[in-house]
């Protein structure tokens, strides 16, 4: 193997590390969102905004090195499309720590006033967004086409669970009105955790993409 190759190799493997860790951070702050959520914590949730920056700055810098990867190695085939993916996950991992900002913001907006109700579909969403991250990422990286299907299956669950509670907290602005601010917030919490798995199976077409050289759309 000629040491032009290995260098590539291994900028390779840095370009995967830097992915897994925004893999983490983004994990971290929809975990901690829906923790703060819960806890009615603020502190937690000034926290969660202040760190949002980490997984901006990653991005960039997983961009940066796909894009001198391209320019100075001129990769081609699957090379080539790997680093492609590889800068629209980071997009979509950046987009899913975002989430959590958002839900961290809901949670500030709610305050201290009392939850109408207990969040339970929200975490049985968060808990399924949640392992649709870990195998998405997973999939990624053994270049698995068989968890990356999985992924839009776990998505049709996480879809019914809207669906269901935007129900609930429809039918609960109509008979508590006095609450219609914090239904309103969570109904946005519902959108952002529904947002985050639907990026979560963008990542997955981006596997099937990086497998077999074209696009799936695994919503339909």
């Amino acid at each position: 193997m000629s040491a032009v190759r290995v260098q590539f190799d291994a900028n390779l493997k840095e370009l995967q590390d830097k992915l897994m860790e925004l893999g983490k951070l983004a994990t971290v702050a929809l975990e901690r969102s829906i923790q703060a959520i819960e806890a009615q914590d603020i502190d937690r949730c000034l926290e969660i905004i202040e760190d949002d920056q980490k997984a901006d700055q990653l991005e960039e810098e997983i961009n940066d090195l796909a894009i001198l990867l391209i320019a100075k190695q001129q990769p081609v085939a699957t090379d080539l499309r790997r680093i492609i993916v590889a800068i629209k996950v980071a997009a979509d991992l950046e987009r899913i720590a975002d989430f959590g900002v958002n839900v961290a913001k809901s949670a500030i907006r709610i305050g201290k006033e009392p939850l109408i109700k207990p969040i339970n579909n929200i975490k049985k969403m968060y808990s399924l967004t949640h392992e649709m991250i870990q195998l998405t990422l997973e999939s990624f990286v053994e270049e698995d086409i068989i968890k990356a299907k999985r992924i839009a299956d776990i998505d049709d669950q996480v879809d019914d669970l809207y669906g269901e509670t935007i129900r609930e907290l429809l039918e609960m602005n109509k008979q508590k009105p006095e609450h219609t601010a914090q239904i309103t917030q969570l109904s946005f919490v519902c959108r952002y955790l529904e947002r985050a798995a639907d990026h979560t199976t963008n990542i997955a077409e981006g596997v099937f993409y990086l497998v077999k050289g074209r696009r799936y759309d695994l919503n339909e």
